[in-house]
């Protein structure tokens, strides 16, 4: 999955030959998974046209502030659409419209747009080889730089004036992989390879029967996910369960019992910065599993369990420079268990829920959770959404090695 999936696009187009190659870029950006909405300045639309720009991006193609033929339609904000995007890219940016960006001549909706973004602005020049390499030129570049406007250099080639040399807009399939090689470069946990456990797991008792629990494993994906689309290199050990991972960068292996997860957990550990162990691993196991079903003939009928291995515990046990991080569910005296917990397994951080609050718990989308550390500081959280419970953890990550 592209770095730009689910990322709010902004394209700006100015008025030079190169603006025919946006529809090849509005197109990979939407194959990417991105959200894009287009501005054109006046002089762009002589150069490939709005209707094609709005049926790739499938939304309307905005250039001017009002509908010149409809006395009633509603102007276009420009400062929503600066609060609206992720990223703004300018492409082709024309030698008129940097200088422009420069002084804040601020002319038509693209200027007014751009100097009302909030967010990372890019630009990808496209002009002639003079043009490109004139000083006025290279003062605009250099000034746009230091506003913290990112360059995407243009390219050398044949240029429209039949000269031969670099001005060329980079290539839409080389704009695509500029964007996501930065942006990568900037994610807080790029680096980082993180181990987390999810799901439930089932031991069995016969070929048909198993002791299991209610466990979906929504709160292990959704921080794997978070994780991946923060930057980070995620292995997904999960326990049954419908649940599929978003992002497609995500190593899933897929175990059953309690044991497989042990030995799965153990494979990988010593190569992780940070462990994260979600899942709802059984305590106990049938102490021996039937070969074939067990028929229904007695009254009553007892089992004989033994202990699973503590994964959590092992993995303290060897702990190094991990960063590890344990679930507790509690129903009584739930902050003094997650404190023992804690010290008894060598954790770093535990997530303690309980199911004494309400939206808390199996099967749930949401979540209630209290944080406590090493050092005993307690930090309770208010009732989220499992995805944003998810975000609070891996913050706690990210601030660990910012630290």
């Amino acid at each position: 999955m592209s770095v730009l999936s689910g990322k709010k696009i902004l394209l700006g187009i100015s008025g030079g030959i190169a603006a025919y190659k946006t529809a090849t870029l509005v197109r990979l950006f939407i194959k990417a998974g991105a959200h894009v909405q287009v501005i054109m300045t006046p002089a762009s639309k002589d150069f490939v046209t709005p209707l094609t720009l709005s049926t790739l991006s499938k939304n309307p193609v905005h250039s001017t502030f009002y509908n010149e033929e409809d006395t009633n339609a509603q102007w276009n904000n420009h400062v929503e659409l600066g609060l609206w995007a992720d990223l703004m890219i300018i492409a082709p940016a024309t030698a008129n419209t940097l200088s422009k960006m420069v002084n804040g001549n601020c002319d038509n909706l693209l200027i007014a747009t751009y100097l009302s973004a909030k967010c990372t602005v890019y630009f990808a020049p496209a002009m002639d080889l003079d043009m490109y390499k004139h000083p006025s030129t290279i003062t605009s570049f250099n000034s746009l730089k230091q506003f913290g406007n990112i360059i995407i250099p243009a390219e050398s080639g044949e240029l429209a004036s039949g000269l031969s040399g670099e001005g060329r807009m980079a290539e839409p399939e080389n704009i695509i992989s500029f964007l996501e090689a930065d942006l990568l470069s900037k994610l807080p946990l790029k680096g980082k390879k993180i181990l987390i456990t999810a799901g439930p797991t089932y031991e069995s008792i016969d070929p048909v029967r198993f002791i299991g629990n209610h466990s979906s494993g929504k709160m292990g994906f959704d921080i794997a996910n978070r994780a991946a689309n923060l930057g980070a290199e995620v292995i997904l050990i999960s326990g049954p369960t419908h649940l599929k991972v978003e992002n497609n960068a995500i190593k899933v292996i897929k175990i059953v019992s309690a044991q497989e997860m042990y030995i799965v957990c153990h494979e990988f550990y010593n190569d992780v910065d940070v462990a994260i162990l979600a899942a709802a691993v059984a305590d106990y196991k049938p102490k021996s599993v039937a070969e074939q079903k067990i028929k229904k003939s007695e009254i009553i009928f007892s089992i004989e369990l033994e202990k699973t291995k503590d994964i959590l515990a092992s993995l303290g046990e060897i702990k190094k420079n991990q960063f590890l991080i344990g679930f507790a569910l509690e129903t009584e005296n739930e902050i003094e268990n997650a404190k023992l917990k804690i010290q008894k397994k060598n954790l770093d951080l535990i997530v303690l829920n309980s199911l004494q609050d309400k939206g808390a718990g199996f099967g749930k989308p949401t979540n209630k959770i209290t944080f406590i550390d090493n050092n005993f500081n307690i930090e309770p959280m208010e009732l989220k959404s499992k995805e944003e419970v998810a975000v609070d953890i891996l913050n706690k990550v990210i601030t660990h090695y910012d630290a």
